[in-house]
């Protein structure tokens, strides 16, 4: 048997090549060795690889029953446009698994479309995940705005901010938001707001056919104390004030109304796309922020959810 150079791109090239015969040609580990000249128990390391490595994205595309009741119950209970319920893994403490394929699977619906259209994007690690799963593909002809500043509290990019990943994945045109995730004061928010540039963005986030949200809970690892951008004091009093979560750093209270003052007076994202003329789909999932998302659904924040079984089954407890 013919040896190779044991080098870490060829071994990617092999296992790239791999995972393309077994999930996308059918290939059994058999046939895959017997093309690529190398052992069953190789073949089957380097499938194995081509999925940890992130070179086969794989996704189920089956419709489980349970998972169809759960978002068909959801649907009619919160009177939701949209509702996709994924299978729960018992033992992952994960909060991407499983919503961030699915998540993915509904931005390239629209992506497909041939007419333009305006998709606004949040940030987060939900949605970071669901960018990673995203296919490359070619769609000039639509637009990508980022609902959030993607600058962090230290002038640096925001690690979170998906906007330029998801613009040269898809190859559309996108629009950033040049702004701080949370404005130093009101004051600054409001001059920040009136530049022309920003303004146009704005104008064109409130334009969206489609939009798609994280949501943050608001506990001791709240995303936007665990990223830098409110201290614990703030932390503490959006707490006491009642906030269960938050969306594009708008905080709310239990009943998805937003807090009055403290942060949401320095927030520079841009404001909910209307979910009378568009769908704005919250992709979330998990115990902790089972409150944030009852409450998101309760106000109708959004018009669509992408969860998995267990939270689904929390938040219909919940209601």
């Amino acid at each position: 048997m013919a040896q190779r150079p044991d080098s870490s791109t060829n071994r990617l090239d092999d296992a790239a090549r791999a995972g393309w015969l077994y999930y996308v040609a059918g290939n059994t580990q058999e046939e895959i060795a017997a093309k690529l000249g190398i052992s069953r128990q190789s073949a089957q390391r380097l499938v194995s690889l081509s999925v940890s490595e992130g070179l086969i994205k794989v996704r189920l595309d089956h419709p489980i029953g349970r998972c169809m009741d759960l978002a068909s119950r959801l649907k009619s209970r919160f009177a939701l446009d949209l509702v996709e319920v994924v299978p729960s893994d018992p033992s992952s403490q994960s909060s991407t698994l499983g919503i961030a394929e699915a998540a993915a699977t509904e931005i390239e619906r629209w992506l497909k479309r041939p007419d333009p259209i305006v998709m606004a994007i949040g940030t987060g690690r939900t949605l970071k995940a669901a960018v990673a799963q995203l296919t490359p593909m070619e769609c000039p002809q639509h637009k990508v705005v980022s609902l959030t500043g993607n600058i962090a509290p230290d002038g640096s990019a925001a690690f979170y901010n998906v906007i330029f990943n998801m613009a040269d994945t898809v190859k559309s045109r996108s629009f950033p938001m040049p702004l701080p995730v949370i404005a130093s004061s009101a004051r600054e928010r409001e001059l920040l707001h009136a530049q022309p540039m920003i303004r146009e963005t704005l104008a064109l986030a409130a334009q969206a056919n489609v939009t798609f949200v994280g949501v943050g809970d608001i506990g001791p690892d709240a995303p936007l104390y665990l990223d830098g951008f409110i201290t614990d004091a703030e932390l503490k009093a959006l707490q006491k004030a009642g906030a269960v979560g938050e969306i594009c750093g708008w905080s709310f209270d239990a009943d998805g109304r937003l807090i009055e003052g403290l942060t949401n007076d320095r927030v520079a994202s841009a404001p909910m796309p209307s979910r009378e003329a568009s769908l704005v789909v919250a992709i979330a999932m998990g115990d902790r922020k089972l409150p944030g998302i009852r409450a998101t659904l309760n106000r109708r924040l959004v018009n669509g959810l992408i969860t998995d079984e267990r939270t689904a089954e929390g938040l219909l407890r919940l209601h």
